[in-house]
Order: structure tokens, then sequence, then C-alpha cells
């Protein structure tokens, strides 16, 4: 299909406003906006003193599972319990609706720097997972199949979606964030415990039509890469197929995905590596740094050590963000690490529509703080 064809059958408009949902005026944000749910994973205690911080006021804390918590022993009820918070918060006037906009975001992060975006939906018709894809929008680290049931059941029974999927465009001249024209402020705080500071902006009418047509013209075959919540966005395409072979409408809300677009060149924008840490091991105590030139062949190699080294001597396998924590991971008894570098971002693109996906788990966006946090919300059914 020739380069035309593409942008007017398939790019065009993947990326749209969407009716958001936000916590009405005068909700504490702070105690509103969470972490992704994939971050401290190996932490149970970073979730458990936020909720205490939390309390009982409305929180997106109470809209989420955190991974740390999906192997426990009531994970059925804390999915129920989720669930029924959506609904809760839907008829107890938490939200306030922000129709036909985009949101501009600019976040501090905890090093000082800004990175901005823009939160929409993604028409999941222009996104394919699987590999070799020649889709506008690809993932960018392979799809594990086995992780996609549960998150596809948790979107069946789900009433809003939140997202921390991120994805990249490659905007060298910087067309479409850089001509954001912000409007009304609708949130300005700090987030929980260190994450920085988050300020959000209504890109409606006029302004929104301008940034859709800026986003409609960017060139290339890859038009969006994925950077973080591969997992979700791949569930949410799942999810759709389901409906779509089920005779749902064109129009149906879960044909979209919400996320947020980020500009691979924004020098806020760190790619850091993914850690291999395994756990409850009878031997460890080492730390073993993986080098090299390809990355996803470090990648590769990383993970092959650490299937042998848990089928020789027991535990479990974690992913983990942070070099600090890892090495201190590492140190207890019964536990190892292999240290990876981190992937040169130039390299994400010309990858992809070369030899297609990195293996998974092979970079993340910043560090765990850095991640996106859980502020708007979308009807998804």
């Amino acid at each position: 299909m020739g380069r035309g064809n593409r942008k007017d059958t398939v790019m065009r408009n993947i990326f749209t406003p969407a009716d958001i949902l936000l916590p009405r005026e005068g909700t504490d944000m702070t105690k509103w906006a969470a972490v992704a749910c994939d971050q401290f994973s190996a932490r149970p205690g970073y979730w458990e003193d936020m909720s205490g911080f939390v309390g009982g006021a409305p929180s997106a804390l109470r809209l989420m599972l955190p991974e740390a918590f999906l192997h426990a022993p009531d994970v059925q009820a804390r999915k129920t319990a989720m669930c029924q918070a959506m609904e809760d918060y839907l008829v107890g006037d938490v939200f306030r609706e922000i129709p036909d906009s985009y949101v501009y975001v600019e976040r501090t992060l905890p090093n000082g720097k800004v990175r901005r975006g823009l939160v929409g939906k993604l028409d999941l018709e222009a996104y394919d997972w699987s590999a070799g894809s020649a889709s506008p929008v690809r993932s960018t680290e392979a799809t594990v199949r086995s992780r996609l049931p549960a998150r596809v059941e948790l979107r069946r029974r789900a009433a809003l979606e939140m997202p921390h999927i991120v994805l990249f465009m490659d905007d060298e001249p910087d067309a479409v964030l850089g001509a954001a024209e912000p409007g009304e402020v609708l949130y300005d705080f700090d987030l929980y415990a260190g994450g920085g500071h988050v300020k959000g902006y209504r890109l409606t009418g006029p302004a929104a039509d301008r940034m859709r047509a800026a986003v409609d013209a960017l060139p290339g075959e890859l038009v969006f890469a994925m950077g973080d919540g591969n997992h979700s966005l791949a569930a949410a395409k799942n999810r759709w197929e389901e409906l779509k072979a089920a005779g749902a409408p064109a129009d149906h809300p879960a044909r979209y995905a919400l996320a947020e677009l980020e500009n691979l060149r924004d020098g806020a924008v760190e790619f850091y590596p993914i850690h291999r840490v395994v756990f409850d091991t009878d031997q460890g105590g080492f730390v073993e740094e993986l080098t090299g030139a390809d990355t996803g062949e470090l990648v590769a190699e990383a993970d092959e050590r650490a299937r042998a080294y848990v089928e020789k001597h027991g535990g479990r396998i974690d992913y983990i963000h942070g070099e600090d924590e890892a090495r201190s991971m590492a140190a207890r008894p019964g536990c190892g690490a292999w240290l990876l570098p981190a992937l040169d971002k130039g390299e994400l693109f010309p990858h992809i529509l070369k030899y297609g996906n990195y293996p998974k788990k092979s970079f993340s966006v910043g560090e765990s703080l850095d991640k996106r946090w859980y502020v708007e919300c979308r009807r998804i059914r």
C-alpha cells in the first residue's frame, strides 16, 4: 500500500479528542493520582503506605490493581472491589466530564525535567501487537500472551479505563506538541511521595482540530510506537475484537483506548534498563552486569540466564526498574541479579521497522516515579 493511500485509509483520525472524566473540583488531587500499576511490583509496602495516605478519599488507587498483589490470596476480592469502585464513582458524583477534548500535559519529573504529552483516544483498528505487524501503531516489545487473559477479563468487567499507556511519535521538528495551544487548566498539583508535579490543560474546538491535523500529518510507515503499557493496550485490542465479532457498533467506546502521546525526541524522555532479579532461590547474593552492542541480544541473554538459573536452583524471576533497587534486592539471601544497559532511544523506530519487536521488558521510560500516573478516566461501556 502506498504512503498516500495509507494516510487516507488508516492513519487519519487514529488519535483523537475524547470525552474525558476527571474528579470534580475540590478533590484532593494528590490523593487522587496513582502511579502505573506495574511499578513497585516487589514492594507491596509502597502501595499499602499510599492506601493509608488516601484513606477514604476518592482515588484512582481504588480503580486499579497494583501488580504487587496479582498473586495475593485475596486477588479476586481486589478485582471485584476495583470494578465496584468504578460503578460507585460513576453514580456517586465523583467525576466531571470534559467532552471532546485532548489534555495537554506538562509533567515535572523528580529530576526537574519537564516531559510533555497529549492525552487522547487511540483507534484500536490502527494497532496490531502481533509479531511482523505493518500497522501504523505497533508494539515495541514482545507481548506475552499468557499475561493477556487476566487483563482482558478485567476490561470486560470494568466500566472505566485509566491510561498508563504511552505512545511515542518520532517528531524531530516538534510539529505536534510544539504547536499545542493550552487552554483551561484542568489540574495542577504535586504527586504523592516525591513523584514530581503534573499540570494538564484542555485543548478543544479549533485548538484540538489543529492538533489533530498535526498528528495526521506525521510522516512515515510507523506512526506511533509503544512506550509503556504494551499489555494493557494489547488487552484493549483483544477486548475490542471480541466485541466486534459479537456485533458491536463501529462507534462503541471500547474501540478506543485512552493514551498519552509523547515525542521520542523530547529531552525529558529517557530510557532506562529493566533488570532481571531472581528471588527465593537456593543460592544467590550475586550481581552480574551484562554489556554489549545490541540491547535486544543482551535482554535475550539475560532472560536465558535467569530461566536457566531458576531451573537449576529454583526461585522466581521479577523485572526491576532502577539499578540501586536491583542491587539492593540482589544483596538479600537467596537472590541474584543481571543488570542491563539502557537502550539508545534513537534506535527504537529504526529497529522496529527493520527487525520488529525487542524482547519483553527491554527498556523502561524513566524510573518508577517517572512513569505515567493515573489522572484521567474514560467510559468504555
